[in-house]
Parts: structure tokens; C-alpha cells; sequence
């Protein structure tokens, strides 16, 4: 197979190619998202509240869309790595078919209750109209977003990662450009407003569809996407399973077992990984509402600079991230392949890396904290709480590293629930109690505390969860 490169080819060269694209596309994609609510707080403040209450459900969507198809990506991988073909292709016909039923159940659902989302925050009519009409567009693609996700980490898991890359950038610019043209109708195009800022989002993410829908036209994918791959499963009697390897035996039947039953165990490994996935995504945003709600009983400054230290993590945890991308298709190929000390050499260079960005991080929060915040703030004293906070919670960076590149490796290796322990330990079990206690003790500098002594825990858990693991 074409991806026998994973386990040849040298490894710091490897995660540099696979994971340095998707940092590029990540960055990007973060300042659309920047770019798209400044465009939108022009039309109106009430249309900028909408967008933000909006905001939950659709990163719930993202969440689901993206966890699902962090699942399908780990099990090709592996399923390549241990060169089951048939098992691979049938993945990702599964995942293919499966993306698009979760989105179309997600578009109804969605579109069904946002009315009555939208009035558990506000009275306030125009911002529930508002609300409303840009949901309807947005959620009205779900499906797109589903398909588009699976498309994403089918590609990454056979090391396409360059044509993510293509395909997420040009989604985004196409966005960026059409926003002030729909929503402001400069020269003979209409002004659109809400909706104009909806119909950019959903044709950014329908041209990001088109992109990989060209790929696998003018170049196919190693994996045959084809609903023939499924109903093998049915029409077969009987599969014999491959030979079981001792690093996975666990992925693999073992036995004869009917076609049917082959099929439900790879579904079963599908969700098992995907649905922990999901999770990991969706949990801080329940973090950042508890926190919220401790801050606020000091000063809504506070509030500001948990929004504002939130921003400046997303960029800080993105080259991060993007490692993390890289590395799944890598470590689930060379585990499927038995290559035990590569997963490991992969792991190690990984969290070097992902240490050396937060050592980075670090310095500049103690160093330029106040600058840092002033990005997002003009008032002196929320400038000063701040920068105190940052050089608080920069302290616990480091520790992170060791949760950040294990949660990545342990999705990669299809173990899912270990991943989300990690998760859990970071987002809700540790910091919301520890941050509760110790305001009662500091103050707001108790919530800031919360954040190092978290990761530091977090680090210590992660370490053994990935070693059991």
C-alpha cells in the first residue's frame, strides 16, 4: 500500500509533513472566526448577541460532526497499518453513510428547537427573529458539515493532510470574502444582512465539500468509499477474520463471525471512540460557563479577561493541535502494524514538540502579559487583573503538554474512554471544585490558581491512563 511511508519513513520528518498543514489550516480557520463576528457586530449589536447565544448548538453540531469522525479516522488507520483492506474501505463507506444521517437528524433537531434556545436567554423579539433566521440557513446544511468533517479525517487518515489543508483554506476565504458582500450588498449584490452572513458560512463549508469531493475524482483514495463495501457484509455468509496481531487484538474478530456481526463491532469501535471524541470537544465549553459564573460574583472584569485568556489560548493551543492531527493517523498505522517502538518515538517527539510551543506560550505570558490583553481590552483595569491572571495561569502550560499529546495518541490508538478521563480531569473534575474552593480563600486569583494546579494534576493522571492504556 501506498502508506507503508508511515512506517519507513523517518520520524521527525513524518510529524513535521503530517501535522504542519493542519497547523496552517487551523490558524486560518481561527481567524475566519475572528473575521465573521466582526462583520457580524457591524450589522447590529442585537445581531452580534444572536450569533453569540447561536454559538452553543452550533459547536454542538461541530462537536458531533468532528468526534464521529475522529473515530472512523483511527480505525482506518489502523485498519491500513494492519493491511485488512476490505475492513478499511468498509469504514469508511460506514462513515460516509452514517455522517449523513447524523446531519440530516441534527438539522431537523436543531431547527426544531432553537426558538425556544434562543428564549431561555433573551425577551428580547429581534434578537430570537434574528437568532432564528440565521439558525434556519446554518442548520439547514448540517449535513454538509457532517459529510465534510468525514471527508476531512478520511483524508487525513491515509496522510492526505496537504488536501485538508486546501480544502479548509479555501472554505475559509471564500467565507471571509462573501461576508461583507452579502451581508452589506456593496455595488449591484443585495444586502442581505443575518442571512447574508449565514448563506457565507454554509457556501464556505459547501465549497470545502466540493474540494474533497474533486480529490478523490481526479486522484482516489486509497479506501473505496462505495455502498457496495457494505452490503458484502450481508451478502456474505460468513467472514473469516484475518490473524490477530498482539497489538491489536482487541480491533479484530479473531473468529468466523456472520457479516453482520462484523459490521456491528466495527460500529460499536467507531462509537466508542467517537463518541468520547465528541465529548472532549464539548467540555470546555461547560468549563469556561462554570468559571464564568464564579467570576462574576466579583466583577464582570473578570468575565472579560476568562474571554480574553480564552482567545489567546485557542491560538497558543493551535500549532498543538495541529500536532495532534498529524500524529493519530501515525500512531493508529504503526500500532495496526505492530510497530510499537514508532508509536512510541512518535509519542516522545510529539509531546518534545508540543513542550517546546508552551515553553514559547510561557515566556510571553510573564513576560508581555499586558500587552496581551490590551489586544482585547482598553481598560486599565482590566488590562492590570489580566496580565496578573496570565502570568497565574501560564505557569501550568508545560504540565498541559502531557494531557494534550496523550489524549491525541490515546485516539490514535482507538481507546477513546482513556482519552476522555483525561479530558475530564482537566475541564470539569479538577478545575470547576478546585476553582470554587479557592475563590473562597483569594478571590478571583483563586479561579487563576485553579488553572496550574489543574494541569499539574491533569499531567500526573495522564501519564499513568497513558501508560495502562
Amino acid at each position: 500500500m501506498e502508506q507503508t511511508y508511515m512506517k519507513e519513513k523517518p520520524i521527525l520528518q513524518l510529524v513535521l509533513s503530517m501535522s504542519l498543514p493542519m497547523v496552517l489550516s487551523m490558524t486560518v480557520n481561527s481567524l475566519y472566526n475572528i473575521v465573521d463576528s466582526l462583520f457580524v457586530a457591524r450589522i447590529s449589536e442585537n445581531a452580534m448577541t444572536a450569533l453569540s447565544l447561536v454559538f452553543p448548538i452550533q459547536n454542538l453540531v461541530n462537536s458531533v460532526a468532528v468526534g464521529f469522525a475522529i473515530g472512523i479516522n483511527a480505525m482506518i488507520a489502523f485498519f491500513m497499518g494492519a493491511q485488512e483492506q476490505k475492513k478499511a474501505d468498509r469504514t469508511a463507506s460506514a462513515g460516509v453513510l452514517l455522517s449523513i444521517l447524523h446531519g440530516l437528524i441534527m438539522m431537523a433537531v436543531c431547527i426544531l428547537i432553537i426558538p425556544g434556545f434562543l428564549k431561555l436567554f433573551t425577551s428580547d423579539a429581534e434578537v430570537i427573529d434574528l437568532g432564528v433566521r440565521y439558525s434556519n440557513i446554518v442548520f439547514g446544511f448540517a449535513a454538509v458539515i457532517t459529510l465534510g468533517c468525514a471527508f476531512e479525517k478520511i483524508f487525513q487518515s491515509v496522510g492526505r493532510m496537504t488536501v485538508s489543508m486546501v480544502s479548509m483554506l479555501c472554505g475559509c476565504i471564500i467565507n471571509i470574502i462573501l461576508d461583507p458582500v452579502l451581508i452589506f450588498g456593496p455595488g449591484p449584490f443585495p444586502a442581505l444582512g443575518m442571512e447574508g452572513a449565514a448563506i457565507a458560512t454554509v457556501t464556505g463549508q459547501v465549497i470545502s465539500l466540493v474540494v474533497y469531493l474533486i480529490f478523490c475524482l481526479v486522484r482516489p483514495l486509497p479506501v473505496r468509499i462505495r455502498l457496495k463495501c457494505l452490503t458484502d457484509y450481508m451478502v456474505d455468509s460468513s467472514i473469516q477474520a484475518e490473524n490477530t496481531s498482539a497489538c491489536g487484538k482487541d480491533l479484530h474478530m479473531g473468529t468466523e463471525k456472520s457479516g453482520k456481526k462484523e459490521l456491528l463491532f466495527m460500529l460499536r469501535r467507531i462509537y466508542a471512540i467517537g463518541i468520547p471524541a465528541t465529548l472532549n470537544m464539548a467540555l470546555p465549553s461547560l468549563m469556561v460557563s462554570s468559571l464564568n459564573s464564579i467570576l462574576a460574583v466579583y466583577s464582570q472584569s473578570y468575565v472579560v479577561v476568562l474571554g480574553a485568556y480564552n482567545k489567546l489560548q485557542t491560538f497558543l493551543y493551535l500549532s498543538s493541535n495541529g500536532i495532534v492531527q498529524g500524529i493519530r493517523p501515525l500512531i493508529g498505522y504503526n500500532y495496526g502494524a505492530g510497530e510499537h517502538k514508532r508509536v512510541k518515538k512518535i509519542y516522545n517527539l510529539s509531546l518534545s514538540l508540543i513542550v517546546g510551543m508552551m515553553i514559547l506560550g510561557t515566556v510571553l505570558c510573564q513576560l508581555i502579559p499586558g500587552q496581551l490583553i490590551g489586544l482585547f481590552s482598553s481598560s486599565r483595569e482590566t488590562v492590570e487583573a489580566g496580565a496578573a491572571a496570565l502570568r497565574i495561569i501560564s505557569i501550568g502550560f508545560v504540565c498541559s503538554a502531557l494531557s494534550v499529546t496523550s489524549c491525541g495518541a490515546l485516539e490514535g490508538l482507538g481507546k477513546g474512554l482513556p482519552s476522555l478521563m483525561i479530558s475530564l480531569s482537566r475541564y470539569v473534575v479538577i478545575i470547576i471544585p478546585a476553582a470554587f474552593v479557592l475563590s473562597r480563600f483569594f478571590g478571583a486569583a483563586g479561579v487563576w490558581h485553579a488553572f496550574w494546579i489543574t494541569e499539574l494534576v491533569s499531567a500526573v493522571v495522564s501519564f499513568f491512563v497513558y501508560r495502562k492504556a
